[in-house]
C-alpha cells in the first residue's frame, strides 16, 4: 500500500525520500526519476525528483486542492527497486485558511489575459521584487533572516537570485563570511559545464529559500547568468551546453517548484542564446503548477526573443545604470504579440557610483512610471552593494562601476528608495488589478491604468487637479494616496463632471474603485 503522509491544507510542501538500492555512477547526469500524483477527484500531476547525494533522491509536492487523498507512484529511467515503483498516499486535511499569502491563495500564475499575475485561486497580485543576485552563494542564514524581515516589512514580495555563482574565472575562498568568498554549486562550472553537482550547496540553499518563502518573498530563480554575472569574469550562461542548462532547469523545478517560484531562464543577454530556449522548454515540460517563466534582457536588446514560445510568460527589459527614466521601453514591449506580461526588470541600482544616482524618490517615480507604462506584472528595485552581496565597506574585488560609495549589503538595506518601491505594492494590495491596462482616455493625465468598470489608478508626478474626460466605467468612490508614505490623504465619492482637487501640488496616486 505504501506510506501515508498527512498534511494540513493546500499549498504545503511534502517531501518524499527515495533510496536507490545500489550506488549509481553519474547519478545527477544519467538518472531521471519522477512521481505521478493522482487525486481521488481525478486531477493528475507529475513532479520530477532531484538527486541529493549518495543514494538519495527526493520528490517535493504541494497539493493545489484543500482536502482529499493523493496516490503517488514513482518512475525512473533505470530499473532500480528503490527508485522505480515506489508508492504512497498523501492525505490533505481541510483546515482554516492560513495567514501566509501563498498557502491561503496558492502560487502565482499568469492572469487570463496574460498581462499580470494572479494567485492560483484568482486573487490579483503585483510583483514587487528586489535584486539580491548574489544571495544564494554569498549570504548566511542569519543574514537572510535580516534581509527578508526588512524587505517583507517594506512590502517586497519577490527577489531576483542567481542560483549559482556564474563567473568562470572568479576565485576566492569557499567561505561565505570571507572577503571575496563564495560557495560552489558545480565543481566544473569554471570549465563551462554543469555536471559535477555538489548537493551540500543546494541543501544550504534550501534553508535560505525557506527563510524567504516564510517571509512571503518569492525566489526568482535564474539558472546561470548570460551577461555580466558577478564580477564580469566570463559568465557561463552562454557557454554551458544547452542540454546541461536544460537539465539544471529541471533540477530547479524539482527542488524548488513545490513552493512559490518564478523561473528567469534568461538574464542579461540577447534572449536568443540557445540555453534560454532549451531551459524554458524544460521548465514548461516539468512545472505542473504553471508558475511564471520568462526572460530578462541586457540594456541593448529588442526584448522580444522567443515571443511566440509556449513556455514564455513574461519579458523584462533593463534600462541600464545611468539614472535615466525610460518607461517607453516597457510601453513598446507591451505592444508585442503574442501577448506576454512585461516589466522593467532592472532600473538603475540606487546609489550606483554616487550617493545621488537613482537615489530616494527617483526609485518611487521610476516604479510608478513603469507600472503605468504597461508593466502590469510589477516593479523591480535594485541597490548597489546588495546585488553583489558586498560584505562590508572595504571588501576588495568588486567592479567599481557598480558599487555604492560606502558600506556593504547591510547598510544598503536602508537606502531610501527601497521604501517607496515597497509602498507601491502596499498601496495596490487588495485591488482588482488583474490585466489592468494603460489608460490614455479617461483623464487629462499621462500616467494611468484601468480595469474597465472596476478600477482606475492615476499617478500624478506633480499633483494638480484631476478632471475626467469621460465618465463611462469610472467608479465614483476614490481615495488619494501619498506614494511617499502610503497615507490616504483624501477620499470621497465624485459626482459626474467633478475633478479631484489638489492643494498640495506634490506626487500623488488617485485610486477609483467601488469595491
Amino acid at each position: 500500500m505504501g506510506d501515508v503522509t498527512r498534511v494540513g491544507g493546500a499549498w504545503r510542501e511534502v517531501e518524499i525520500t527515495l533510496t536507490a538500492s545500489a550506488d549509481l555512477p553519474d547519478a545527477y547526469t544519467a538518472v531521471e526519476v519522477w512521481a505521478d500524483f493522482t487525486h481521488d477527484a481525478g486531477l493528475a500531476l507529475r513532479r520530477p525528483a532531484f538527486y541529493d547525494g549518495g543514494r538519495t533522491w527526493r520528490i517535493r509536492f504541494s497539493s493545489p486542492l484543500a482536502h482529499g487523498r493523493w496516490h503517488w507512484t514513482t518512475g525512473a529511467s533505470l530499473d532500480d527497486r528503490g527508485l522505480r515503483g515506489a508508492s504512497g498516499t498523501i492525505e490533505v486535511d481541510a483546515v482554516e485558511p492560513p495567514a501566509h499569502r501563498f498557502r491561503r491563495h496558492g502560487f502565482w500564475t499568469m492572469s487570463p489575459g496574460g498581462r499580470s499575475l494572479v494567485h492560483a485561486d484568482g486573487t490579483p497580485a503585483i510583483m514587487v521584487a528586489d535584486t539580491a543576485w548574489g544571495l544564494p552563494w554569498r549570504a548566511t542564514e542569519e543574514q537572510v533572516r535580516t534581509y527578508a524581515a526588512d524587505r517583507q516589512a517594506k512590502g517586497f514580495n519577490a527577489v531576483l537570485l542567481m542560483s549559482v555563482q556564474p563567473d568562470m574565472r572568479a576565485v576566492g575562498p569557499r567561505d561565505r563570511r570571507a572577503d571575496e568568498g563564495f560557495d560552489v554549486a558545480f565543481e566544473d562550472l569554471p570549465t563551462g559545464y554543469l555536471n559535477a553537482l555538489d548537493p551540500a550547496y543546494f541543501q544550504y540553499l534550501d534553508r535560505l529559500l525557506d527563510i524567504l518563502v516564510e517571509h512571503e518573498i518569492v525566489p526568482v530563480l535564474q539558472p546561470v547568468f548570460q551577461g555580466f554575472g558577478w564580477k564580469g569574469l566570463d559568465a557561463a550562461g552562454t557557454v554551458v551546453p544547452p542540454a546541461e542548462y536544460a537539465r539544471y532547469c529541471r533540477y530547479l523545478v524539482a527542488r524548488y517548484g513545490a513552493r512559490p517560484a518564478i523561473y528567469l531562464v534568461g538574464a542579461d543577454g540577447s534572449g536568443r542564446e540557445p540555453q534560454i530556449a532549451a531551459g524554458g522548454a524544460e521548465v514548461h515540460a516539468w512545472d505542473c503548477y504553471a508558475q511564471p517563466t520568462g526572460i530578462h534582457y541586457r540594456p541593448h536588446a529588442d526584448n522580444r526573443a522567443c515571443q511566440d514560445a509556449d513556455w514564455l510568460d513574461f519579458q523584462w527589459c533593463q534600462t541600464g545604470h545611468g539614472g535615466e527614466h525610460v518607461p517607453e521601453r516597457v510601453a513598446v514591449m507591451r505592444r508585442d504579440t503574442p501577448v506576454k506580461a512585461v516589466a522593467n526588470g532592472e532600473p538603475t541600482y540606487e546609489q550606483t557610483r554616487s550617493v545621488t544616482n537613482a537615489a530616494g524618490w527617483w526609485q518611487g517615480h521610476e516604479a510608478w512610471s513603469n507600472l503605468c507604462a504597461g508593466g502590469a506584472m510589477g516593479v523591480v528595485y535594485g541597490a548597489a552593494n546588495i546585488w553583489q552581496w558586498k560584505l562590508h565597506a572595504d571588501e576588495p574585488g568588486h567592479a567599481p562601476y557598480f558599487l555604492a560609495p560606502s558600506g556593504g549589503w547591510r547598510e544598503a538595506l536602508d537606502f531610501e528608495g527601497s521604501t517607496y518601491v515597497g509602498l507601491l505594492g502596499k498601496i495596490l494590495d487588495g485591488l482588482p488589478t488583474t490585466d489592468m491596462e494603460p489608460d490614455w482616455e479617461t483623464f487629462i493625465s499621462p500616467r494611468a491604468l484601468r480595469v474597465p468598470g472596476r478600477l482606475h489608478v492615476v499617478y500624478q508626478e506633480n499633483g494638480g487637479a484631476l478632471r475626467p474626460t469621460r465618465e463611462d466605467g469610472l467608479p465614483a468612490a476614490y481615495r488619494v494616496v501619498d506614494p511617499r508614505t502610503g497615507d490616504v490623504v483624501a477620499s470621497g465619492r465624485r459626482r459626474p463632471g467633478e475633478a479631484v482637487e489638489d492643494e498640495r501640488q506634490v506626487a500623488r496616486v488617485v485610486i477609483f474603485c467601488d469595491e
